[in-house]
């Protein structure tokens, strides 16, 4: 006894799925994977390389821990205070070129800042904004007992 299905062709030819949609789609996510790997590749650490030694042999000092600027009343005839880092005189037009000499090799960029009571604070502030130029990350100012007082910013 045979039996016939409507349609008279075979059972096997179904419902079939279509995956050419479905490739696109993980095509494109794969891509997009790809340049989000790619964007976020990790950079190496930030390593200080020692220095050459000097063409002489003879050995480079180690930098002073402390930088001081010290600001004092301006002498008659000129309209700048006098500015001296670590004792050594500095001409006012000179001073963002020193420190920058000065903090170039440094790896701890601080600076105290100690002014003559009576100072004038703009003077004190120019001071500040000619060491922040220079690449002085922290600025701190000393009071007249030598204690200081950090600022950030």
């Amino acid at each position: 006894m045979a039996f016939s299905t409507a349609g008279g062709g075979s059972s096997s030819t179904g419902p079939k799925m279509n995956v050419t949609p479905l490739i696109d789609v993980l095509l494109v996510l794969i891509i997009v994977f790809m340049v989000v790997v790619i964007e976020q590749r990790s950079t190496g650490l930030q390593a200080e390389i020692p220095q050459q030694p000097s063409p002489t042999g003879d050995p480079i000092p180690p930098p002073q821990r402390t930088i001081v600027i010290q600001i004092h009343h301006a002498k008659p005839g000129t309209e700048h205070p006098q500015v001296l880092v670590n004792e050594e005189s500095v001409e006012w037009d000179r001073l963002r070129e020193r420190l920058r000499d000065i903090f170039a090799i440094r790896v701890e960029r601080i600076a105290y800042i100690e002014a003559d009571y009576d100072i004038d604070f703009q003077d004190v502030a120019d001071v500040i904004a000619i060491a922040r130029i220079a690449g002085v990350d922290r600025v701190g100012l000393l009071t007249e007992d030598g204690k200081h007082v950090p600022m950030t910013g």
